[in-house]
């Protein structure tokens, strides 16, 4: 199994705890800190070492994965989630599983993504206008991510997964070029 499909896995069950009905808990809150855990992690290469070596006995890795739980603050599902990658030697994947959690959870909650990129930086008013017009268009609230591309004359380009709206006058010229050249 590659280690995109195993992060899935994990990221799922995750977002079947904690968005269950008797989860209890925010499952934002959640993933803040696990990401607050993997900072720890990736940041020291003597954690990793020891939460990934197969000398260190399961019952220390759990030890050391729930001190650092309790310095950090973590919640019991996220610390559980911890103690379940760490017994099958998962815990290097943590970042990738917080990746696809945080895609997961927001397709569970009815949201899709957005990657804005536009000529120049957009005020907080022309945002939410283009947010709105793609939130219209989806029928799902959106989670929009903008940036700004030079390179484009002017208008924007949306993408949504595999979709692509193209309202930047470089793709508006290209279109007409082809449509030019077919007549």
């Amino acid at each position: 199994m590659t280690s995109s499909a195993l992060a899935s896995r994990y990221a799922s069950a995750l977002v079947d705890v904690t968005t269950g009905p008797k989860a209890g808990v925010d499952p934002h809150q959640v993933l803040r800190e696990l990401r607050g855990f993997e900072e720890a992690y990736s940041g020291s290469v003597e954690l990793q070492n020891a939460l990934t070596s197969p000398s260190v006995p399961p019952a220390r890795k759990r030890s050391v994965v729930g001190r650092i739980g309790e310095r950090l603050g973590i919640s019991r599902i996220a610390r559980n989630f911890l103690f379940v990658l760490s017994d099958h030697r998962r815990i290097d994947t943590l970042k990738e599983v917080l990746e696809a959690f945080d895609l997961l959870l927001d397709e569970r909650l009815g949201f899709t993504r957005a990657e804005i990129t536009s000529a120049r930086e957009l005020d907080q008013r022309q945002r939410d206008t283009v947010s709105h017009e793609l939130e219209r268009l989806t029928g799902k609230k959106v989670r929009a991510r903008f940036a700004v591309d030079r390179e484009l004359l002017g208008g924007l380009v949306a993408r949504l997964g595999s979709t692509v709206y193209d309202g930047s006058v470089r793709g508006q010229l290209h279109a007409l070029g082809k449509r030019l050249a077919a007549e």
